[in-house]
């Protein structure tokens, strides 16, 4: 079992002031097989009254309100999360898996993994990737897994900021350039068009100096979770190729993005914002100074151009 200690901050800077903001965040490391969250704190300036709840996919979800005028908004979350680690060579291949996978065609439990989601979309390009790489039902379903994980890391490159959060699976096919949540959208299409149930997982991943992650390490990640009958979920991350274990924690998981984006909100006001986010993870026993996650400096608060008139005219609607 290895303990991490997590800090993630999330910061947006509107372009002017804006009077209300709705905030939901998805940051709490889930409790899990595997996992324990011993201590999760989330903080919000300007201050606010945090609310929390579980969804139905069993994710912590805090949401909150601020009424007053605010120029920026910060989150800050700090947990401590427990990992147990696992052996992968224990898991061993099976080809009767094909059989008893598509029995679970007809389980509604699974359906939620095995259909096309709002990113996860069985594309055009995304067939002609799988067509081109021979993914196909073949041999058994676990080393499938492996080859797909394999063929994504070694496809694509690792490019910060070279696609959207927004950004279709075909962006990430076309230029075979992408980030984590490209290649896990990638990944879960292509397990799902095979019959694999397949869901997103967002989180963190510990980075070791001896290790030659491609992932960045000042940000969340993401992986997929294929679901194989007689070994449960197991976590694939095409983005570095590895089976999450051990340094993978989760926070959320879903059928896309789309389900666990780690922050979103709506604000009101005529502004455009900017979003920054720092995230360091280090081994809870051997505690790293704690670096400014995202630098403060070169900001300048916008004018407030709101009238008197403006000004009691909001005072009335909140009285």
């Amino acid at each position: 079992m290895t303990t991490y200690a997590i800090h993630h901050q999330t910061r947006y800077r509107y372009s002017a002031y804006v009077s209300e903001s709705v905030m939901e965040a998805r940051m709490q490391p889930r409790n899990d097989a595997g996992q324990t969250c011993h201590s999760f704190r989330l903080t919000v300036s300007p201050r606010a009254l945090i609310h929390s709840y579980t969804d139905h996919m069993g994710n912590s979800v805090h949401w909150f309100n601020v009424p007053s005028k605010q120029g920026q908004l910060v989150m800050r979350a700090d947990s401590l999360v427990e990992v147990q680690s696992w052996d992968p060579g224990l898991l061993i291949p099976d080809e009767a898996d094909w059989l008893a996978l598509d029995h679970l065609r007809k389980d509604p439990l699974y359906w939620d993994w095995l259909a096309p989601s709002h990113f996860a979309v069985q594309s055009e390009k995304l067939r002609h990737f799988a067509q081109s790489e021979g993914i196909q039902r073949e041999k058994d379903p676990l080393r499938i897994l492996y080859a797909i994980n394999q063929r994504i890391y070694d496809s694509f490159d690792y490019v910060p900021a070279s696609t959207a959060v927004d950004s279709p699976i075909d962006v990430a096919l076309a230029t075979r350039r992408g980030v984590c949540q490209d290649y896990t959208h990638i990944f879960i299409g292509l397990a799902r068009s095979l019959g694999i149930p397949c869901r997103y997982v967002s989180g963190y991943l510990f980075h070791e100096d001896d290790r030659q992650d491609r992932s960045a390490q000042d940000a969340t990640h993401a992986w997929a979770e294929a679901f194989l009958p007689n070994h449960g979920w197991i976590g694939f991350d095409p983005t570095n190729n590895l089976v999450a274990q051990g340094r993978h924690i989760q926070v959320a998981i879903g059928r896309d993005y789309a389900d666990v984006p780690p922050t979103k909100g709506v604000y009101r006001g005529d502004a455009s914002s900017d979003l920054e986010v720092g995230v360091q993870v280090t081994l809870a026993e051997r505690p790293e100074p704690e670096e400014e996650l995202i630098p403060t400096t070169g900001w300048i608060p916008p004018e407030d151009t709101q009238s008197e008139q403006q000004r009691q005219q909001q005072r009335q609607q909140q009285q």
